[in-house]
């Protein structure tokens, strides 16, 4: 990828000197890198799906839009100017995309010039703003042993016309709600799994942080009631019939 971003989640404060993030862009390919930013904020319709509702007047960006060159980087300030006093806190993806112009020298020659960018490269990096004070109230709704699908890392698609999907494996569906205040990252808690497989042997598994990010990402759950549906491996199949229980720590 010629495109790198970092840090892919940043937390600010409404107010004072924690109100801004810095978001670096760097450039690993061979020729430099045009990018604009837009900024979008994060919503959940009913039925947990996620939604981007455009939001640039909540921010200051400065650049809003860049060249990176070759080998480069650029760090691009980003500055709540939104209300100082949000009951509750909000999230936001900082979208950082690559423009369809061309900057390669030996391409762009007098009269010959041509546009020859095959892909163009978007990312997005989480910023989540909250209000001093505020606290999440994690919950769980529900618990339910399921066949679901294999994790997928972050840069796998859906699978190519002709390609097998890849086959289900044991886990669990939970559901979770947030009757907080402050947003939860569900990536940063240590999940510990208990219960009973289907052949009848006491289970229990520990998922530290660094296995639910790779399962689930950052798993943002917003506040205010917000809920989401998550779903992990197992290993082995768990008995519905017996009690299971899950617990997130720190």
């Amino acid at each position: 990828m010629a495109m790198r971003v970092s840090p892919m989640v940043s937390e600010l404060t409404t107010s004072g000197s924690g109100a801004a993030a810095r978001i670096e862009v760097g450039n690993v390919s061979s020729t430099s890198l045009p990018f604009e930013t837009r900024i979008t904020r994060i919503e959940f319709d009913q039925d947990g799906k996620l939604i981007e509702v455009p939001a640039d007047e909540d921010f200051l960006v400065f650049p809003p839009q860049g060249l990176v060159p070759s080998s480069g980087r650029q760090i691009v300030r980003v500055q709540w100017v939104g209300r100082p006093d949000i009951p509750t806190s909000q999230a936001y993806y900082v979208w950082i995309k690559q423009l369809p112009v061309e900057t390669d020298p030996t391409v762009i020659s007098g009269s010959e010039a041509t546009v020859d960018i095959n892909v163009l490269y978007t990312m997005k990096s989480m910023v989540v703003v909250a209000p001093a004070g505020a606290k999440p109230d994690v919950q769980i709704v529900s618990l339910e042993p399921k066949m679901i699908a294999p994790p997928q890392s972050e840069f796998e698609t859906t699978p190519a016309e002709g390609v097998t999907e890849p086959e289900a494996v044991p886990g669990i569906k939970v559901v979770v709600s947030n009757n907080g205040t402050r947003y939860a990252m569900m990536s940063g808690a240590t999940w510990t799994l208990t219960g009973t497989g289907v052949d009848g042997q006491p289970y229990e598994r520990l998922y530290d942080h660094e296995e639910v990010s790779r399962i689930l990402g950052v798993g943002y759950l917003p506040p205010a009631g917000g809920t989401r549906t998550f779903e992990i491996p197992t290993g082995v199949a768990i008995d519905p019939a017996k009690p299971i229980d899950l617990r997130f720590s720190r």
